[in-house]
């Protein structure tokens, strides 16, 4: 029998199966191919090989559980897997003639078939490199989504020598940071420049806040002032370790060197590993930073200004979670709550625009204090629900830049039948106001960006602009 007649005789018993298969239990799915799509129970055996039924079980549990789902054309995951094998078979020298996109036409199923048969011809071809073609071709399939709480988490053992104190990367930070360069570049702009150095190999070639990096791997991060694919590079990812090369401006002096950085682990400053940290500015106003919204945060942060409040009046708190890149949806309501009662603080929607409301928890005691929030790109994810819902709510000024734009949902895990984790947001999220937020992020009421002589001089406009409003 032909490989084609053997993909349609085993469409049509999968067809069959999913008629008769029963109904999975309640917060799992049947893929096509009658497996079972479901939250994992407990930790994940050790991990297995990524296989075409591995893929074929991802791409029909995202199709059920994706909050755009139901609507998507699935034939863009197809196509983007495709696209990403012939890409790895020319990475290796092996491209093939038969590594054509076969023609799709819009039947989930349908197409389903045709791209297993042609995958199944060309990966016969080069078994040696099978499990790299499936594992491009599923990451390829998740990204298609666009969707930065779609993921597919594989293959990330830590190094041995890592403890949760460390950091990996060049250990330098950026005014484009490393959300942006997730996939939200469209949004950075010039110059390019170093806002704070971690440690690692920034630190040992002595780079500065505000130096301005011209150059990455010899390509300009900007064209046309639009940011270009060289910027992802700053923020490389355990255990990619190829060096990274660049040329820097220190306009203070006008130097300008090049340095090639290593990267590697790192240990951060302890300081830098703190969730929140406090202290009193100008005599009467709290000012709190905020890394993350972990579990427990909110109650910190509201034992920290009342530590700062006792024996004085207070004008006012300056909360700082710039760079916060997320956490829990609850600890930010929760945050919320101590600035406004009895609010929506936002809603999380499916496809059909069929929407529940989250409000504040109004068990959380108000403290009464004039409010102020700094933002900038890499506030994201949790940081944006509390941000939107300070200013939608009015319960406070943003003062800084816009927020990441990185919110689309709540993320639900599913196991995949080779050990790994698919997570997928089976809803959208919009703003108390019912706004999008995902993709446009949240603008200040006072935008304050940062430039590289504020960087190289220790000045914060952001929280100076911040001070002034509450001392009006």
């Amino acid at each position: 029998m032909t490989a084609v007649r053997v993909a349609a005789a085993g469409l049509a018993l999968l067809m069959a199966a999913a008629c008769t298969a029963p109904a999975p239990p309640r917060g799992e799915t049947s893929t096509a191919a009658g497996t079972v799509c479901a939250p994992p129970k407990g930790t994940p055996g050790k991990e297995t090989a990524t296989t075409i039924d591995v893929i074929e079980q991802a791409y029909f549990c995202l199709l059920a559980n994706h909050h755009s789902g139901a609507t998507l054309d699935a034939r863009t995951l197809l196509t983007a897997g495709f696209a990403a094998l012939t890409q790895e078979l020319d990475r290796n020298g092996r491209d093939l003639p038969e590594a054509t996109m076969p023609a799709l036409n819009g039947d989930r199923k349908a197409d389903w078939a045709v791209f297993e048969t042609v995958y199944r011809k060309i990966t016969g071809q080069v078994p040696d490199l099978r499990d790299k073609l499936a594992v491009a071709a599923l990451e390829a399939i998740v990204a298609a989504l666009d969707d930065e709480h779609a993921s597919w988490a594989h293959d990330v053992e830590q190094p041995l020598d890592h403890y949760d104190g460390d950091g990996y990367g060049l250990g330098l930070e950026a005014n484009v940071g490393a959300s942006q360069s997730d996939g939200n570049l469209a949004a950075a702009v010039p110059p390019l420049f170093v806002i704070a150095v971690r440690g690692g190999a920034a630190r040992a070639a002595r780079l500065r806040p505000g130096d301005v990096i011209e150059s990455i791997n010899g390509s300009a991060p900007f064209t046309d002032q639009k940011a270009t694919t060289a910027i992802p590079a700053l923020y490389p990812r355990y255990p990619e370790a190829r060096p990274v090369e660049l040329s820097l401006l220190r306009p203070r002096s006008g130097r300008r060197w090049s340095v090639t950085l290593q990267p590697g682990l790192y240990q951060q400053d302890l300081s830098d590993l703190q969730v929140v940290r406090s202290k009193l500015l100008d005599d009467d106003i709290a000012h709190v930073r905020v890394a993350s919204f972990l579990p427990d945060s909110a109650d910190r942060i509201v034992r920290a200004i009342s530590r700062l409040r006792r024996g004085r009046t207070l004008s006012g708190v300056v909360l700082d979670p710039r760079g916060a890149g997320g956490g829990s949806i609850t600890e930010a309501t929760r945050l919320l709550s101590a600035f406004a009662h009895g609010k929506v603080t936002a809603y999380h929607c499916t496809a059909d625009d069929t929407c529940q409301s989250l409000r504040t928890d109004d068990t959380v005691e108000l403290l009464g204090l004039p409010l102020a929030v700094l933002t900038d790109r890499d506030c994201a994810s949790a940081c944006e629900h509390f941000a939107s819902a300070v200013k939608d709510l009015r319960a406070g000024l943003l003062v800084g830049t816009r927020t990441a734009g990185m919110i689309s949902g709540p993320a639900q895990r599913y196991l995949l039948a080779n050990n790994t984790i698919l997570s997928l947001p089976a809803k959208h999220h919009l703003g108390p106001n019912r706004e999008v937020i995902d993709r446009i992020g949240v603008p200040p009421d006072h935008y304050v960006p940062l430039t590289p002589e504020d960087a190289a001089t220790g000045r914060d406009p952001a929280l100076a602009k911040a001070l002034t409003l509450l001392h009006k």
